[in-house]
């Protein structure tokens, strides 16, 4: 049984990841931090735990022994810039670490200040962190000791081009990615009239259209994939009037003429040992109701001739598979547990 901390737990990924930990057959959650209810059970900021052992855990504020005393494994899962602040002291006291927050996503540190407007405290760390997204870097998530999980959009971007880069498929130029998220992947912090139900209901909108902090981190991993090419995109989020899910349309030219079953060939042979990416067949196009509660990622493609354009469209969870999910599969591997163990169930339906 492993012991596992959550930093930044009254959060909407801190809440699920407390849903999915408190299931899981080999973790216990020990150490609860959330500086806004300390003192207080976490039933208080969740009131669907009451009744449960986790809504009984009495937050805490944050404190480096006593996270390094009470668990193994520590999830930091608040605001950018609070986790670099602490995981260098975490990790010399022999601590694994899952980082949901951006501090760790990038590899150069001059991107990370460009994007986020901060200065970067543990840019020593950047080169040693595994980019966690199990499908693309499975053997090294194995056994490391501080894991940067991905953003909710790249992952189910990544995912959807990745493989097709990599096998030469698509041109690594002009790639367009049409992402639409629920209002659960803006957190629970934010406050702005912006995310009030009377201005999100019954309506859509973009947002952050080409300074989006996602786009380096999408840019940075498919450009690996497509190595040497230096892939570029066009990104564009919206703001849709739902809780969660995360849909992502993305569209990119094919290197040479190519077929619709050669595009879902080339994703089901990318994923044939991945457990949570599910291609689906021609024509069958999934929606966020589909993975709604889940791990899994539903992809499924077309070649569009008339336009000479590849299409692909990617299904996630924004607060699973794009959040707390990943971080225990992420977990899983790192600790050598299978790496479905605690994410076994399918989407919740209707």
């Amino acid at each position: 049984m492993v012991s596992v901390g959550i930093i930044g737990a009254s959060g909407y990924a801190g809440g699920e990841l407390v849903r999915i930990l408190a299931r899981h057959p080999q973790a216990q959650i020990t150490y609860i931090v959330s500086e806004s209810n300390a003192g207080h059970p976490l039933a208080r900021a969740f009131p669907g735990l009451h009744g449960t052992p986790a809504g009984a855990l009495v937050c805490q504020k944050f404190n480096v022994g006593a996270a390094s005393k009470a668990a193994d494994v520590l999830f930091m899962a608040g605001e950018s810039g609070a986790a670099m602040k602490t995981a260098p002291e975490l990790l010399q006291l022999g601590k694994r670490l899952v980082d949901l927050s951006a501090d760790f996503r990038l590899r150069d540190v001059d991107t990370y200040e460009t994007w986020y407007k901060i200065e970067h405290v543990a840019s020593s760390l950047l080169q040693q962190t595994v980019y966690g997204l199990p499908e693309l870097n499975h053997d090294f998530v194995m056994g490391a000791q501080l894991v940067a999980n991905p953003g909710c959009y790249p992952t189910a971007a990544i995912l959807a081009l990745a493989p097709l880069l990599s096998s030469g498929l698509i041109d690594a130029r002009g790639v367009i990615i049409d992402a639409k998220s629920g209002v659960s992947g803006a957190g629970r912090a934010k406050f702005g009239i912006d995310y009030h139900f009377a201005e999100v209901n019954e309506s859509l909108k973009p947002y952050n259209l080409g300074v989006h902090r996602h786009v380096p981190e999408i840019e940075q991993e498919l450009s690996a994939a497509a190595t040497p090419a230096h892939v570029t995109v066009t990104f564009t989020p919206h703001l849709v009037p739902m809780t969660r899910g995360l849909l992502a349309t993305c569209y990119a030219r094919p290197v040479k003429t190519t077929t619709t079953e050669q595009v879902i060939d080339t994703l089901r042979s990318a994923y044939a040992d991945a457990p949570f990416v599910c291609v689906r067949d021609s024509g069958d196009y999934p929606s966020t109701k589909d993975v709604n509660g889940s791990n899994f990622c539903h992809l499924s493609a077309r070649v569009d001739t008339r336009t000479n354009q590849v299409v692909v469209v990617s299904a996630i969870d924004n607060l699973v598979k794009g959040a707390a999910g990943q971080a225990v599969q992420n977990m899983n591997l790192m600790l050598g547990l299978p790496e479905t163990m605690g994410l076994e169930g399918p989407g919740l339906w209707p």
